[in-house]
């Protein structure tokens, strides 16, 4: 049994194994690794790295290609996933599953309610907020990079649609995958006592040979969708900070300055990690959450108050009425937006589900599986509504007064955040503060992503040496520069191959997974109504 929980409860299901947690590991150099899946993990990341440096060029080609025929192939496949995903995650909330708790009737919550927020919400999609914040609606409503549904750019329809189609790619799509995850290792680990990891979700399903070659190849495939979705990140992270940067200090925002940035973070990062989440993760999450309220805040304050929260009822609205439409993926018309946007979006959530998924459930045992579902699609969505309404908005308006550069067109999307900021009260401190909120989401983003890897390939292991984070910590660094060097001049391009490709793979293993979470909520109901009448 998993004598790695903090908490050991019985089974309701009679879970027949003898697997024990960390049995297939190695100890070696200070390192307490699953045999083969952190060998195997390590090797293929690394060995990707050394291919890029060694040809960047060709390797930027190879990856782009990569991109376009995953998207050209699989676009349908990708986007009738996240449609199932979706409904069954609300089918799930209003089923009688609901009432099942994370960890047994009696177990409570480790963190406050809080927290547990904070904590979901800033590993989640911190980064990538504050970089399209301001930068989608605006994109969607100009029409540089192509409209949602072929909408004529600078009309009423296609100020409807910005909002509609961005919180759309932010809300409960996005969301539904990270439940999906979140909720089924939550669910095998604390209810069956297996181990924390990815294999642990399929065991209704595999049985015993979860534990063999094919639960290890599901947790590295998880592994290698969780780097490049981390990398895909941290690399955007790195973009807006340099652009930050050159705003306020006129540094050039280069590849070696970017490389630079995620060097110096990562390094932060790593003190963190060697604080634990207690103190580390949990620290920087309520710190995060604090400073974006702040901005969020001010932008409110200081942008077109009246309109921003006028729009915060209508944008909801058109959100309901438009996600089905938003949704269709037959003969789509603006086939090229759909691919660089949607498509995009859903593979780049695929590939953060397991780092995502396995964080939320290692902070949410003592949740019923009605609150925790409730928590996790509602709060975020919520948040996303409140965020891109203020920040679009406060865009888009400037744009349609001729105000500072953004009528000029969207030239660089890293720039946009702080070319909104520039026209409002106390430009240089709203950037500066704007950076600083960044770093300590790219930290949080880099000791969590370290914490969950880790937790993988060290078996399902809680307390795995500090020195095997703080490998990860380096190699999601590492993996974030290499995808920015080998991209060159398009290093989003070769950021956004590495999350599609990686998250291909996965998306098979989550429709599994979907399953098998439906069989062991079953048993468990099953098992309860027993217990009950015995």
């Amino acid at each position: 049994m998993n004598d790695d929980q903090d908490q050991i409860i019985e089974p309701v299901v009679p879970v027949e194994t003898d697997y024990q947690v960390g049995q297939d590991n190695v100890e070696v150099w200070g390192f307490d690794i699953h045999n083969p899946v952190f060998v195997l993990s390590a090797c293929l990341v690394l060995f990707f790295v050394g291919i890029v440096l060694g040809f960047p060029e060709q390797s930027n080609h190879f990856l782009i290609d990569i991109r376009d025929t995953v998207l050209n192939s699989f676009d349908q496949f990708f986007s009738l996933s996240i449609s199932f995903f979706s409904a069954f995650i609300l089918l799930l909330m209003i089923s009688p599953f609901g009432r099942i708790r994370l960890g047994g009737v009696e177990a409570e919550p480790d963190f406050g309610f809080l927290s547990w927020i904070c904590m979901l919400f800033a590993a989640g999609v911190g980064i990538g907020m504050i970089f399209y914040g301001a930068g989608e609606p605006l994109a969607y409503y100009t029409g540089p990079y192509g409209t949602p549904l072929n909408i004529e750019p600078l009309t009423e329809e296609a100020y409807r649609m910005a909002f509609s189609a961005t919180i759309f790619h932010w809300g409960w799509g996005a969301w539904s995958v990270y439940a999906l995850v979140g909720l089924a290792i939550a669910f095998f680990a604390y209810n069956w006592n297996l181990p924390l990891t990815i294999r642990s979700i399929f065991y209704p399903i595999l049985g015993e040979r979860v534990w063999g070659w094919p639960g290890n190849l599901i947790d590295l495939t998880a592994v290698v969708a969780t780097l490049f979705g981390l990398a895909t990140s941290l690399g955007i992270g790195a973009k807006q900070v340099s652009a930050g940067l050159y705003y306020l200090f006129d540094l050039s925002p280069t590849i070696q300055v970017q490389s630079l940035i995620i060097a110096m973070i990562t390094s932060i990062a790593i003190f963190s990690v060697i604080r634990g989440l207690e103190r580390g993760v949990r620290v920087l999450s309520n710190i995060n959450i604090a400073l974006a309220f702040m901005l969020l805040v001010f932008v409110i304050c200081f942008g077109p108050t009246a309109d921003i929260f006028a729009a915060y009822l209508t944008n909801a609205q058109n959100y309901l009425s438009d996600m089905f439409t938003l949704s269709e993926w037959r003969d789509r018309q603006d086939r090229a937006w759909f691919h660089s946007w949607t498509i995009f979006y859903w593979a780049w959530w695929i590939s953060w589900s397991p780092f995502v998924g396995m964080f939320i459930a290692r902070i949410s045992r003592g949740r019923t599986v009605r609150q925790f579902l409730f928590v996790v699609m509602f709060v975020p969505l919520f948040i996303a509504l409140v965020w891109f309404t203020s920040f679009g908005e406060t865009a888009i308006q400037q744009y349609q007064l001729g105000i500072g550069t953004l009528p000029d067109g969207i030239t660089d999307f890293s720039l946009v955040l702080f070319q909104m900021l520039e026209q409002m009260a106390f430009p240089m401190i709203s950037s500066l503060f704007a950076v600083v909120l960044l770093v300590i989401f790219f930290v949080t983003s880099s000791d969590s992503g370290s914490l969950v890897v880790d937790s993988i390939t060290a078996g399902g292991k809680l307390h795995a040496p500090t020195v095997q984070r703080v490998f990860w910590a380096i190699v999601e660094g590492l993996l974030a520069i290499v995808l920015l060097v080998g991209g060159g001049g398009s290093a989003l391009g070769a950021l956004q191959a590495g999350a599609i490709s990686s998250a291909l793979p996965f998306t098979f293993i989550l429709l599994i997974a979907a399953i098998s979470l439906l069989r062991g909520l079953y048993l468990e109901t099953y098992h309860l109504k027993k217990l009950e009448q015995d």
